[in-house]
């Protein structure tokens, strides 16, 4: 199991950023969250396979068509589990 929490600035919201990141997630069986932040970049937390995780981590630095990703910073989380995957309000 791995966790980690990244963030994805750029234009990254108003682009269904979130919903995508969610559709990549659920698809690779990742659990976690997605919340856009009030600076305009784009939060996620993810556990699961360390591989799918990674796969996860990869998708975001494009992201959907529309966005524009300049940084995504990962911090490795400390295990915590994840079950299915939620968009959650702004923070």
């Amino acid at each position: 199991m791995r966790t980690a929490t990244m963030t994805v600035s750029g234009r990254v919201q108003g682009v269904g950023f979130r919903y995508s990141l969610r559709a990549e997630a659920e698809r690779l069986g990742v659990g976690g969250w997605v919340r856009n932040r009030r600076d305009g970049s784009v939060e996620a937390f993810l556990a699961g396979d360390p591989d799918a995780v990674e796969a996860v981590i990869a998708w975001a630095h494009d992201g959907p068509a529309g966005a524009r990703v300049d940084d995504v910073d990962v911090i490795e989380g400390t295990g915590e589990s994840a079950s299915g995957f939620e968009i959650r309000p702004t923070a």
